[in-house]
């Protein structure tokens, strides 16, 4: 990291205005770059279109922030994917600090050179509506709607117009090209000072509206020439693509690096990476790259987790990072601890309320158990029993639905009508839920009003064709079928595979939904405590319920 230097003479903020056709030019022709620790562009179409439409109706628009500077620092080489010149490294930098989203907008909108005509930039204004908006053609327009790429020529722009009769039409179209053209910005440029300096301003700004992640705050203030946050975690994602992990949010990974450095999991500990050197932080991406390839293999082959949609907790991942730097070579004896470890935290819904007390509490847990001051990797108590199987509604987002699919995958199903093997890849996918379907027919259950078909002991794994092979059928007859023609062995062993006990069978048989539910549940009770390696509990008692505590899981910062 830079430190401030004593010596150096730190100048008032300078303000200004400028033009912001003026300023976009400045911005393509390398006088002003964005430095590597912005964050990409995030603006969404509407964004672009109001932004626009403020400039046109004389709205302000906010400042920009620039950071002058002798120092040369890593800079994006394009904005809104056209090319940035170089400049002399000789003169000073001119580093935009508070402003990307706009000037992206604005440089992406009139200098875009046409190729994808659904391209975010293909923006037109229609004269008659005096309105802005998006356009999916390279073709030719009516005369009066007006592509804003003509703005920066004003020969090709009034050559455009010169057979445009409708005088309201040409004040409109004069209007728009003086109100682009005249627009001044307000402009404060700092003094040449550290990036130490700089770097709590930037995180404090926010005039966009479009508010910084922690990410975002955390690669400013970490950034030096030595290291760079956001391109050590692109590095995270490239080692973990080929194990289809890549896909985790930033959060995690900070987590990771957070616990890495000696620290914890939770905000303050992350906050702590700023004071930490170079040197420190690019270590802690390496051992933290090392650990993730050795949690990755551990999903995939010792839970059955082939790919990050199949976490319950995607938080589980950076736990295990951390039990993976401090052992990564743990005996038959650990790997059971771990496994028993993440059973318990996802049949617990440990995850879904995480709070700042238990991340330091864990990370605590962690490194006692790796020094071998622990005999357990104690976190994440189990207090579920088999109500909450027939309790809970299906989701994808769920992490009963996730347990109760990693469940069914590891005991490798078959489909209950052909015996085919199922495609568990394809369903741990989570881009749909179409492998997964109702034991007793949604349409069934309507008809009777036996009770809410989304229950996640009510959901089997089976194919499309066999799925719509069942439609509203009453189980009674669809299971008959299936015994009549293949027999009662067969069956039952096909329901194994989908952890449905004979028990379960009698009460479909019979279309009883309540006994369908209780035996089905306490068969997938007994199977999730003995994952985590658990003695089974008193039915009925204490029935924890993790997806309520997982929802609020996204309100939480991190």
């Amino acid at each position: 990291m830079q430190t401030p230097s004593s010596s150096r003479k730190v100048r008032d903020p300078k303000p200004s205005a400028e033009r912001i056709t003026q300023l976009a030019a400045r911005v393509l022709s390398g006088d002003i770059v964005l430095p590597e620790f912005q964050r990409p562009f995030v603006w969404k179409r509407h964004q672009i279109i109001e932004l626009l439409d403020s400039i046109y109706r004389n709205y302000p628009i906010g400042s920009l922030l620039l950071w002058e500077s002798t120092s040369s620092l890593t800079s994006k080489r394009s904005i809104a994917g056209l090319a940035i010149a170089d400049r002399s490294p000789t003169y000073p930098w001119n580093y935009l600090l508070d402003g990307q989203q706009r000037l992206s907008s604005v440089c992406g909108v009139l200098y875009w050179t046409p190729d994808k005509k659904s391209s975010v930039w293909n923006v037109v204004f229609d004269l008659k509506k005096k309105a802005f908006f998006h356009v999916d053609t390279l073709d030719d327009l009516p005369l009066h709607q007006i592509p804003m790429r003509r703005l920066p020529d004003p020969s090709a722009y009034w050559s455009a117009l010169a057979t445009l009769t409708d005088q309201t039409l040409k004040d409109s179209a004069k209007l728009l090209f003086d109100r682009f053209t005249d627009y001044l910005v307000p402009l404060v440029t700092l003094g040449d000072m550290s990036l130490h300096d700089v770097a709590p301003i930037f995180e404090r700004i926010n005039s966009t509206g479009t508010r910084l992640t922690i990410f975002d705050l955390m690669r400013a203030a970490t950034w030096s020439t030595d290291f760079d946050l956001g391109k050590s975690v692109e590095g995270l994602r490239a080692a973990l693509e080929p194990k289809r992990f890549a896909g985790l949010d930033d959060k995690v990974y900070l987590r990771a690096l957070s616990a890495s450095t000696g620290g914890s999991f939770n905000v303050e500990s992350i906050d702590e990476l700023r004071k930490k050197d170079s040197a420190t932080l690019v270590a802690a991406v390496t051992s933290t790259e090392a650990a993730a390839k050795l949690a990755c293999d551990f999903f995939t082959t010792q839970v059955g987790t082939p790919r990050y949609e199949a976490l319950p907790y995607a938080n589980q991942f950076a736990v295990l990072c951390e039990i993976f730097r401090l052992v990564p070579n743990p005996s038959a004896a650990q790997l059971s601890d771990i496994r028993h470890w993440f059973w318990r935290t996802t049949l617990s819904g440990y995850f879904g309320g995480w709070n700042t007390g238990q991340m330091t509490n864990d990370s605590d847990t962690i490194r006692a158990w790796a020094s071998g001051g622990s005999t357990a990797l104690d976190i994440g108590a189990v207090t579920s029993n088999s109500r909450l199987w027939r309790t809970k509604t299906f989701r994808a987002n769920s992490a009963t639905a996730k347990m109760l699919a990693l469940m069914l995958a590891a005991v490798g199903p078959k489909d209950l009508i052909t015996g085919q093997t199922i495609d568990i890849d394809k369903s741990l996918a989570w881009s749909n839920d179409k492998e997964f379907h109702h034991f007793f027919p949604q349409a069934f259950l309507k008809t009777s009003k036996k009770g809410n078909p989304h229950l996640v002991s009510n959901i089997v794994l089976l194919t499309s064709a066999s799925n719509v092979a069942i439609r509203d059928r009453a189980p009674s007859a669809y299971l008959q079928e299936i015994i009549d023609r293949d027999g009662r062995e067969a069956l039952v062993s096909r329901l194994e595979t989908n952890l449905v006990s004979e028990d379960a069978l009698e009460a479909a048989l019979a279309d009883d939904y309540d006994g369908f539910l209780t035996a089905r549940s306490a068969t997938l009770q007994a199977r999730a405590l003995e994952l985590c390696g658990e003695e089974p509990a008193t039915p009925e008692d204490g029935a924890a319920d993790p997806d309520e505590v997982q929802d609020s899981d996204e309100d939480l910062l991190l």
